[in-house]
């Protein structure tokens, strides 16, 4: 079996398993239970913080077979596939790559035929501020009256670029950057899963590092297990990262201050 990394290994399957973004998490779920649900979303933040794990998750809430559920079952096969990114209800489009009007024309084609399996036909557009200013105006129409069995899920780093009249038409969620605390707290449950000894000055060492991307924190962690082994401690994260530890910054900074008084 190939080896599979931390961030997709642990990547969040449920709305409980999404890290630091409880003002999401709890908004949606309250929409899905209440079934009132928009036709566009769009999730806004750095990478790396888990706007399309929540893209994901939203997806799965309303294609479960035992759904619309705010506890998706993960084991239907609408949840599995969706989790593996290829079900044919959930398409997954790189806004990067498919920005022109050709694209969206097509998509526009698409959008009439109903779900093959699921609920819903669930259109996540991840980067959507790279669409050309034209592909936006060409998707505008279809925003404005999807049909019933549509719903669209835009991520983006980059919301200003987002055209209004797009932004208009989506209910807009910010993700944070995610609390180096409970970077730390997730790095200790990952290492004891994986029984790895990670000392918590280094799971606090790789938190900081990573600047509120859980995703970077993950990845680091995997570079580390590789350096490593089974045991981590803060000096081997300085030494691989090139990191300053805090210790050093509450020495320096005491300098300075003593130094200006």
């Amino acid at each position: 079996m190939s080896y599979e990394v931390f961030a997709r290994k642990y990547r969040p399957q449920t709305f409980d398993d999404l890290v630091g973004q409880t003002h999401v998490s709890r908004t949606l779920k309250n929409a899905v239970a209440q079934n009132r649900l928009a036709h566009a979303y769009l999730f806004v933040g750095p990478r790396g913080i888990g706007k399309t794990s929540t893209a994901r998750i939203l997806a799965k809430s309303l294609n479960c077979i035992k759904g619309p559920t705010v506890t998706p079952c993960g084991e239907c096969d609408n949840c599995r596939e969706i989790a593996a990114g290829n079900s044919l209800d959930v398409i997954e489009i790189d806004g990067a790559s498919n920005n022109s009007v050709e694209d969206v024309r097509q998509l526009r084609e698409n959008v009439r035929y109903a779900p093959a399996k699921g609920r819903y036909k669930i259109y996540l557009i991840d980067e959507v501020h790279m669409l050309s200013a034209a592909a936006f105006n060409a998707l505008l129409k279809t925003l404005e009256e999807p049909p019933e069995h549509v719903k669209f899920i835009f991520a983006t780093t980059e919301p200003q670029k987002v055209l209004p009249t797009i932004l208009s038409r989506c209910q807009r969620f910010d993700l944070h950057r995610i609390p180096a605390n409970l970077i730390a707290q997730h790095l200790q449950f990952i290492a004891g899963k994986e029984k790895i000894t990670l000392e918590p000055a280094a799971a606090h060492a790789i938190a900081r590092g990573a600047e509120g991307g859980l995703r970077d924190a993950e990845s680091m962690l995997d570079q580390l297990v590789a350096f490593c082994g089974e045991k981590i401690s803060e000096s081997d994260v300085l030494n691989v990262f090139g990191f300053t530890s805090e210790q050093t910054v509450v020495d320096l900074t005491g300098r300075i201050l003593r130094a200006e008084t």
